[in-house]
């Protein structure tokens, strides 16, 4: 007895894992089947139906051409009068409907199969853009662990072989191919011996295991290699691509670039190729060889049966059914590649909406009460950040009052976190602490949306539409995009107006040259509708104006004079204007030198400069060089 307790835990162990495994393999197929009614039931039915139809037909004609071979020596014998003829015409008129019938459901299982992956896919695809619409902040969209899943799950939804609805299509066509298995295994017991198909049954079980359990392992492969593979896609793009074109010729990259792309090609392809060896060579040899002896061992059995007693139609049917049973111990194209790769994309689209569920902050504790228009003071009160995923901290105490009714600028340095204040200060990130308060209020007890339709904001890489010039801009304000003398009256004040009116289809025009009757516009013609979109947005409630760089591509003269401009336009708003440039701001009420993550400096232009301190030290040194510029041209 106490030689025999330690195999008891040993044994407990080995069934534990036993189940665990066999539970991580049913588990991903149980989460596909469940996405198959999202198909809807009448078009999943009808495919199973067709799935069963078209697994019975093999097995039928299996069945006929054997009664039709075992009748041809009685029909000879009998003539064409015979009831033996008879009955031989009849199994060929069969098998031939058999046969027929495989062809027409054929193109129909393949259409119903594609209808289903599309259903499937687009309710995945609505799943995936809800996850990353659904957090009212940008703080998933900005998480390098996060896009992997996004970028992973996006690809195979766009590319679709390997999508989640192929995968659902591809668990139906298992059907088919199982009803045909089963056929089989039923004739060779009815006609020949039931243990010889149960044997039958098992080997081809042990080598759809070997290809099954190969191909799952092998699909972990490309976690692995999905950063490796990302970079040589984008090297691939960068060479193939036009963009990318004059420069690599210019600059003589043509060869550095196909170095890198194949140095990039191979880090991946050569952990791929070692996986397909280690996965399916050497296991496929032994599994193949023990496959090949115990089916000559069952043949060997059929042989010496039919050398006795048995009738020429069950040897037929039994040679007939063995060999297309262990033809379906081969890799099934339609299912098994969908179904694997397919749960995977599944199961990035489940993780990033797990993901983003986890990370979405509360929106505001009552969103029927509305916000008011701000009418003393915005306040960052003690607020501190850092962005997911890096060690360093942009904010850390920061402290900063931007009064209501006035122009506040914020100026400093590449990375001093001008850009990052505006998204805290439109909650398209949070704080990790202290708070943003509006008149003394926290602006995450108020409802996102409604706090937004006060802020319009020009980021600087604002958006370029492929739609109409009227939607480009009315998309400040997108419930008041009938409001087509609002919209006029805003490509006025931007400045834009007569351009526009002169398109082809004026304020219609799509702007995007690809489009029917599209143009493209100039940067600084875009940069106006930009401005526009954010008038439009002032028109119809917005009381907060953000310029977050919005002219960093310009140069100095003419940035000035945008802002100048601007600041002629909202007189009496209460704008921010975000630059790295010093010498664009001096127009504002009050600049804010921001630096290290905290408000270093200030006050007005000439207060700032008279202070003698960052603010005029830079201000100087930008101003020389610009002084500098204009001396040499």
């Amino acid at each position: 007895m106490p030689n025999d307790a330690p195999a008891h835990p040993r044994r407990r162990d080995r069934i534990r894992a036993a189940v665990a495994h066999a539970g991580a393999v049913a588990r991903p197929r149980w989460e596909i089947a469940k996405l198959i009614p999202t198909a809807g039931w009448p078009l999943a039915a009808a495919l199973t139906l067709f799935n069963i139809v078209f697994g019975l037909l093999p097995v039928a004609f299996v069945v006929a051409t054997s009664v039709l071979l075992g009748q041809v020596p009685a029909a000879v014998t009998g003539g064409a009068d015979s009831p033996a003829w008879a009955d031989m015409m009849l199994a060929f008129w069969v098998a031939a409907a058999a046969f027929v019938g495989q062809q027409v459901l054929a193109p129909l299982q393949t259409a119903l199969g594609e209808l289903v992956a599309r259903r499937v896919d687009g309710r995945v695809t609505r799943m995936l853009m809800a996850a990353s619409l659904r957090s009212p902040t940008v703080a998933p969209l900005e998480d390098p662990r996060l896009l992997n899943e996004l970028g992973d799950a996006g690809r195979e939804l766009e590319h679709g072989f390997t999508s989640p609805g192929k995968a659902c299509a591809g668990l139906l066509a298992l059907v088919a191919r199982y009803v045909q298995l089963t056929g089989y295994v039923v004739l060779i017991g009815l006609f020949f011996s039931w243990p010889m198909g149960v044997a039958v049954a098992a080997v081809v079980m042990f080598l759809r295991h070997g290809q099954r359990g190969g191909l799952r392992r092998y699909s972990q492969v490309g976690r692995i290699i999905a950063a490796d593979r990302r970079r040589s896609d984008y090297l691939r793009d960068i060479g193939a691509g036009a963009p990318g074109g004059k420069e690599i010729r210019v600059f003589g990259l043509v060869d550095w670039l196909a170095d890198r792309y194949r140095d990039a090609y191979m880090k991946w392809i050569v952990l791929v190729w070692a996986a397909r060896r280690r996965v399916f060579l050497k296991p496929h040899l032994w599994m193949t060889g023990a496959a090949l002896l115990v089916t000559a061992t069952l043949l060997g059995a059929v042989g010496a049966e039919a050398a006795g007693t048995l009738p020429l139609t069950n040897l037929v049917l039994t040679l007939q059914a063995v060999l297309a049973a262990l033809r379906l111990g081969e890799q099934y194209p339609e299912s098994d590649v969908p179904t694997q790769f397919g749960m995977n994309a599944y199961d990035a689209v489940r993780t990033f909406d797990a993901s983003v569920r986890a990370m979405t902050p509360a929106t505001g504790t009552d969103a029927g009460t509305g916000v008011d228009r701000p009418a003393t003071a915005i306040h960052f009160d003690d607020v501190g950040f850092g962005y997911q995923g890096e060690n360093r901290t942009v904010f850390d105490g920061l402290d900063l009052t931007i009064p209501v009714g006035r122009s506040t600028a914020i100026v400093g340095v590449n990375g001093a976190g001008k850009t990052t204040l505006v998204k805290l200060l439109t909650r398209l990130q949070e704080p990790t602490k202290g708070s943003v308060r509006v008149d003394g209020v926290d602006v995450r007890e108020l409802p996102v949306d409604d706090w937004r339709r006060h802020i319009a904001v020009i980021f600087q890489d604002y958006l370029r539409h492929d739609l109409s010039a009227a939607e480009n801009i009315g998309f400040g304000a997108v419930e008041h995009l009938a409001d087509r003398d609002g919209i006029r009256a805003a490509a006025g004040a931007a400045g834009i107006l007569d351009t526009l009116d002169g398109l082809p289809r004026g304020l219609d025009s799509p702007l995007a040259r690809h489009l029917e009757a599209g143009v493209d516009l100039s940067g600084g013609q875009w940069q106006r509708v930009a401005i526009a979109r954010a008038l439009f947005a002032l028109r119809h409630g917005a009381s907060i104006l953000v310029l977050d760089e919005p002219t960093a591509n310009l140069d100095v003269r003419a940035e000035a004079q945008f802002y100048d401009e601007f600041v002629r336009l909202t007189e009496g708003m209460t704008t921010i204007l975000v630059s790295h440039r010093f010498s664009t701001v001096r127009h504002a009420d009050n600049i804010v030198v921001l630096e290290q993550g905290r408000v270093a400096e200030q006050g007005s232009h000439d207060e700032l400069v008279r202070l003698g301190g960052r603010y005029a030290e830079l201000f100087r040194l930008q101003a020389s060089r610009f002084t500098d510029d204009v001396e040499a041209s």
